[in-house]
């Protein structure tokens, strides 16, 4: 079993950012109140069993206060039995990230952090409009490991525009520096409804170029090799198997519960999808309704989430569960691309298991979707 909180507030907007968050604080107590009320609602939604995995994401989670967290903590703990040796993580920004706080996470029960660095270089982070200098970003880990929590992952953003290779790089050897066991790391990509999209469409910056952010991905993948770290997810990268298990529970399609506005539930047949407005979420909440959209998924759509998913790891998708899943479809309808992929040697089959190579990396969504069945 595992649990997603979603906390929808943040200090200020990020240029490329289009999850769900409000910069407005005002109503954080009441959505606080609201998220425990809905893991009551919600607690029958997952079966029984201990609580494996616990993620606080957002939004910016370290804008909670200790009670705030203490009262959340605790209506899980009420609610479900908590796995003694429970991976409990919590995002954090840089600039939340000091010594009290972080000995009010550590006392609470937070046994990791993932923590959104993104650059170590102050123009950069000028560039994508975030709340936390360069010299924070580096301190934060510091403070963080001082204070007892060694399990910390760190977010980069690479393909970020600039003239050459040598800030990523500059990037990887300060996060190399600071000897976190994993770090996850993603392309910049330009969503329409941020600011980056705006500025793309009146053509005040310039596309991401396919070339740059594949030279970037190739550097990147062999610098953390090269440092031991396994690349077990695309875009995420462990050394001794200090592996994120929250976020691998979702490839690997476990049921999981997602609380708060705008988060997402998985029972293994259906998907829900609570509405992403923070004012409609406590209206529904108050009435005590579960304010989600209900996705039952076709056997088609169980097979195409698998492959977008399972792909993209270490662990690969099993052809006899794509079998199943797609209720025999998958090698009817997606035979000849597989064949066609495997000759490009973009994919290769060991033991009844599909792995992407790794020059099959550089096209991992373009593979899946054209694997999907109908």
């Amino acid at each position: 079993m595992h649990l997603y909180i979603h906390i929808p507030f943040c200090k200020q907007a990020c240029h490329y950012c289009d999850f769900h968050f409000s910069t407005n604080t005002s109503h954080k107590g009441a959505v606080v109140e609201a998220i425990a009320r809905e893991i009551v609602l919600r607690k029958s939604y997952l079966p029984e069993g201990d609580m494996q995995t616990i993620y606080f994401g957002g939004g910016t989670p370290s804008l909670l206060d200790q009670g705030e967290l203490d009262f959340l903590l605790e209506t899980i703990h009420r609610h479900f039995r908590v796995a003694p040796n429970a991976e409990i993580t919590l995002e954090a920004n840089p600039d939340d990230l000091h010594a009290a706080s972080l000995q009010m996470f550590a006392k609470a029960g937070i046994n990791r952090l993932s923590i959104g660095i993104q650059s170590f270089h102050e123009p950069h982070l000028r560039f994508m409009n975030r709340a936390h200098s360069a010299i924070e970003a580096e301190q934060c880990v510091k403070l963080a490991q001082q204070a007892g929590i060694d399990n910390i992952s760190i977010d980069l953003i690479y393909a970020i525009p600039a003239g050459d290779h040598s800030i990523l790089l500059s990037d990887l050897s300060k996060a190399f520096t600071l000897n976190v066991p994993h770090i996850s790391a993603y392309c910049l990509t330009i969503e329409p409804q941020t600011a980056f999209g705006s500025w793309l469409k009146k053509k005040k910056i310039s596309p991401i170029g396919e070339e740059y952010a594949a030279e970037q991905f190739e550097i990147l993948t062999r610098s953390l090799a090269e440092k031991g770290y396994e690349q077990y997810e695309i875009s995420n990268f462990a050394r001794g198997g200090l592996y994120s298990n929250h976020n691998s529970s979702y490839w690997k399609q476990h049921p999981y519960l997602g609380v708060g506005p705008s988060a997402h539930s998985y029972n293994g047949t259906s998907r829900q999808y609570n509405v992403s407005h923070n004012a409609s979420y406590l209206d529904a909440i108050a009435k005590g309704l579960i304010p989600a959209t209900i996705e039952t998924l076709s056997a088609a759509d169980q097979t195409n989430e698998y492959l977008l998913t399972g792909l993209r790891t270490k662990w690969g998708v099993q052809l006899q569960k794509l079998k199943t899943l797609s209720e025999g479809e998958f090698a009817l309808q997606a035979g000849e691309e597989l064949a066609k992929m495997t000759r490009k040697g973009w994919i290769t089959q060991e033991s009844g298991v599909l792995l992407l190579t790794q020059a099959g990396k550089l096209f991992a969504d373009r593979i899946a979707s054209d694997l999907f069945i109908e």
